[in-house]
């Protein structure tokens, strides 16, 4: 139920014991929504029967990853409401470009690239206006998942979590002398995110951070 990553070279050379990894680098297996396949199909063929044990192995990766999450004392309720907090004040920080803020709520590899999509957004256009009508519309986990980075200590595992976001947001940009070129503020727009958020199990004082986000 738990993957392994390796800690990256100069980690290695330390020694296991010196291991600070702070984030796997990576999103375990991405988030794709299962193609449905007819009633008939699933209980009388033989590759019904395989698409059927897939997605049971699928659903039983994700319970066994909430259960371990359970005993550092999840709960749905208040990590949905961080999650709404983290996925407004980073399309915020995105929207105002302020990138130095942006370290704290993203992972390393994702600040690198959320960076460079500020840096091509600032190419085109010069200001931008962003809003989120709360409350959202839906939020919905979607996966969840382990990832090992010790085989000698089970207990060194990050979790990644995949979660939807349906919401309402306003957005328009201007070009440098403040005439709109994109969107219309007085107008909202339902919009689907899909986002991976990401924490250490064994790094104490970790919290959520975005870790990469889904495109379908």
């Amino acid at each position: 139920m738990t993957t392994q990553v390796k800690a990256p070279p100069q980690a290695r050379q330390m020694g296991a014991f010196q291991v600070t990894m702070l984030s796997p680098g990576i999103v375990y297996e991405p988030y794709a929504p299962r193609v449905p396949i007819p009633f008939w199909k699933r209980w009388f063929t033989r590759s019904g029967w395989t698409r059927t044990k897939e997605d049971i192995i699928l659903e039983l990766k994700s319970a066994y990853a909430i259960a371990k999450l359970r005993k550092f004392g999840y709960s749905k309720k208040e990590f949905y409401e961080e999650a709404i907090k983290l996925y407004k004040e980073i399309n915020f920080l995105l929207a105002h470009g302020d990138k130095k803020s942006l370290r704290k709520p993203v992972t390393e590899k994702m600040y690198s690239t959320l960076k460079n999509d500020i840096k091509m957004r600032e190419s085109m256009w010069s200001k931008v206006y962003w809003e989120m009508i709360e409350p959202v519309v839906k939020i919905r986990t979607l996966r969840a998942r382990l990832i090992g980075v010790d085989r000698k200590d089970v207990n060194k595992v990050f979790i990644q979590l995949t979660l939807e976001f349906i919401t309402k947001q306003k957005f328009e940009a201007y070009d440098l002398n403040g005439n709109v070129v994109a969107g219309d503020k007085n107008k909202e727009v339902l919009v689907r995110d899909i986002w991976v958020f990401e924490k250490s199990l064994f790094h104490k004082g970790s919290y959520w951070r975005l870790c990469g986000k889904i495109v379908l």
